[in-house]
């Protein structure tokens, strides 16, 4: 058998093995992979490369600075005071996470920052809420999702400068219509697949909360996120770094006891993550990515293009950065495959592309699907391993879910608003 397709088989029967016998899927990948590198001529150093060093300081940074929050009461009062004000309209909750997703990423930093914000919030509201955590961190990464498209984020220049690079210009303000519409609907899609609309009430009384003073401890734990977002946005720190640093500062002087947050970090969510992604990138290696993404494009034509680019960008943004790989390689290609198929507007190819690249980030592999089950781990009491597993696949189906999505919307829409706002 080729190696590319029993690659695929061997990372499907994982996840299924994992989910039936109720271990912890990264375990299982890498014992797996300890045979499937063998399998494919290669070595161990190919499969310990794929252990991101990057996502575990990510991962191990902000759910350190947002358990120190946590253990502070600060995040938990400020869930409480957004439910309150919403009051009875919890259809507003929702709407406002979005919202602040979109400006957090928009007015300038991009998603990076924002993620290491709207998941932990949009699980804390839920908790007071009673909706259910996963639904309002993914509807909140869609508000940022949008936002990152605005013309000031390092996303927007990426992206300008590919697409110059291919001699089209001003697409940012179709690439943020059209990222804005597929994020919106995707949300609609979680907020009624999740029954968002059968929670009438808040669980509990949480009139006292809009009363409630933030103690002196409280906020200069939540000024702590204002300054990581100063290192990141205008120091250039990596977010991991930046997330340890404010959390090491908060220890030290007295804010919260590290000893105790450092035990209630979500490990196995952290093993997890880096495990099933070191046995994807063998998986990458030997060509499984290349096979789906292949197979795809040789039943493109001028209705199916847009839809294909859309989940493609996805596939390959499972392996590989959206900022670093994923904009910079397709957006140019968009161009070539737009004269190649003909009846195509190059720019909604482009969309399709951002929008593809964006969408699969809430997969569990991903930077925004990784912290929504760290927020959930440091933010859930009784965060079982069971419940951490059904979490894990619940983001893979939502990550499909929402190239389904992109896949729709776009082959209906973005060639229209394509034609309509960069003619």
């Amino acid at each position: 058998m080729r190696q590319d397709i029993l690659s695929l088989i061997i990372f499907i029967a994982v996840i299924i093995l994992a989910f039936v016998r109720k271990n912890n899927v990264g375990v299982i990948a890498l014992a797996v992979g300890v045979i499937a590198v063998r399998l494919f001529g290669m070595t161990d150093k190919n499969l310990l490369s794929g252990v991101s060093a990057s996502m575990f300081i990510t991962l191990f940074g902000i759910t350190l600075l947002f358990e120190v929050i946590n253990q502070t009461g600060a995040l938990d009062l400020l869930a409480k005071k957004i439910v309150g004000v919403a009051g009875h309209r919890l259809w507003l909750i929702p709407i406002a996470l979005y919202i602040a997703g979109f400006i957090v990423a928009g007015v300038g930093p991009g998603a990076v920052p924002a993620l290491a914000i709207i998941p932990a919030l949009g699980v804390s509201v839920a908790v007071q809420v009673g909706f259910d955590p996963v639904m309002l961190a993914l509807i909140g990464e869609c508000g940022l999702m949008a936002g990152r498209m605005t013309p000031i984020t390092p996303e927007a220049a990426i992206i300008t400068a590919a697409a110059e690079g291919a001699g089209i210009s001003n697409v940012i303000p179709t690439i943020l219509v059209c990222q804005t519409l597929v994020t919106a609907v995707f949300s609609v899609v979680i907020w009624f697949s999740f029954k968002g609309n059968k929670v009438k009430v808040p669980l509990g009384n949480i009139s006292e909360a809009r009363t409630e003073s933030f103690s002196t401890k409280q906020i200069v734990a939540l000024c702590g996120i204002l300054a990581m977002l100063v290192l990141i946005i205008f120091v250039n720190v990596n977010i991991g770094l930046a997330a340890l640093f404010v959390a090491a500062v908060l220890v030290v002087f007295g804010v919260a006891d590290d000893g105790i947050c450092i035990k209630k970090l979500p490990w196995g969510t952290i093993c997890m993550v880096l495990g099933v992604g070191a046995l994807l990138d063998v998986v990458n290696k030997v060509g499984g990515i290349d096979l789906l993404s292949n197979g795809m494009s040789k039943i493109m034509t001028s209705a199916t293009a847009t839809p294909i680019m859309g989940v493609s960008a996805g596939l390959l943004s499972l392996v590989s950065s959206a900022l670093g790989v994923v904009y910079p390689t397709m957006m140019p290609m968009s161009v070539d495959i737009a004269a190649q198929v003909g009846n195509v507007n190059p720019v909604a190819l482009m969309a399709a592309v951002g929008a593809g690249g964006s969408l699969a980030g809430v997969s569990p592999l991903s930077t925004g699907g990784a912290l929504i089950l760290a927020a959930l781990g440091t933010n859930m009491k009784n965060f079982t391993k069971e419940d951490e597993n059904k979490r894990f696949i619940q983001l893979f189906v939502y990550s499909a879910i929402g190239l389904l999505v992109i896949a729709l919307v776009s082959g209906l829409f973005y060639n229209i608003l394509a034609n309509l706002i960069h003619g």
